[in-house]
């Protein structure tokens, strides 16, 4: 990735990973849909790209870069879109570590919130979308990050992005990523992810991919959410899944995503 510059964070106080929030689309009840899910976090940065043009955040090539926390699940799923999109070459990412190394990628991102609210004093969380005309952040709100990549150029050339959030899905799309940050993560209550597990598992019963025989962003989510479920072997009772998991981590973006934000973990 000609682009991709990965610097390593030694500064203290930095929350990698930092929680972000969830919008809703639409008021139908999807087959992910739960009552009582958790409240949504306030996001430090909310701009969006192609939203609020005054704003100059306007999709282009090479404008933009993504910062990065290793091992962070919402990182991967960054990492994974920017691949399935071809976006790898002209987005470019900064990889934010532990404690090791030197601290310039921290720096750079401290610079970046400084850069967007005067006096800024909030925790400089990532992932974090920054624009790097004016070096301020666009948005560190991981839904609203993973919308506006897809509505940026494609460097795959000739050759179509995969349509990831088809507007007709997106309300399933968003249902299923509340469910997966809520019961599909190690920390959930046992009763809960087994529930979650069996409802996804029931999804494949039928289709090739989470929300039927496309590819989406819901696959994305999903298969980082189960990834980081296999250590304890929750997958043990559902076949469906574990199979679902090895199948797209054999295709070239899950595969390189995975390894771009594991590389310095």
């Amino acid at each position: 990735m000609p682009e991709t510059a990965s610097r390593g964070s030694s500064t203290a106080g930095s929350r990698p990973c930092g929680q972000s929030s969830t919008t809703h689309t639409g008021g139908e009840e999807g087959p992910f849909t739960r009552a009582g899910g958790p409240s949504p976090s306030p996001a430090a940065a909310s701009s969006r790209i192609g939203v609020g043009l005054a704003g100059g955040f306007y999709p282009a090539p090479h404008r933009y870069e993504v910062y990065l926390a290793a091992s962070c699940p919402r990182s991967l799923r960054i990492s994974i879109t920017l691949g399935l999109l071809g976006l790898t070459n002209s987005v470019a990412t900064t990889l934010l570590t532990h404690p090791a190394g030197t601290p310039d990628a921290f720096a750079s991102l401290r610079r970046a919130y400084e850069a967007t609210e005067h006096h800024y004093d909030g925790p400089f969380t990532a992932p974090a979308l920054c624009d790097r005309w004016t070096g301020r952040i666009v948005s560190n709100d991981i839904s609203d990050i993973l919308r506006d990549l897809t509505g940026l150029p494609s460097g795959r050339g000739a050759r179509p992005a995969p349509t990831l959030m088809p507007a007709s899905r997106t309300a399933d799309i968003e249902s299923l990523r509340d469910l997966l940050d809520r019961d599909v993560t190690p920390s959930a209550h046992a009763s809960d992810r087994t529930a979650a597990l069996d409802l996804l598992d029931c999804q494949l019963l039928c289709s090739v991919f989470m929300l039927g025989d496309s590819l989406t962003a819901a696959d994305v989510d999903a298969w980082v959410a189960l990834s980081h479920l296999a250590p304890t072997d929750a997958l043990g009772a559902h076949p469906r899944l574990r199979d679902y998991v090895r199948r797209l981590g054999e295709l070239p973006a899950f595969r390189t995503g995975y390894d771009g934000v594991r590389a310095a973990a």
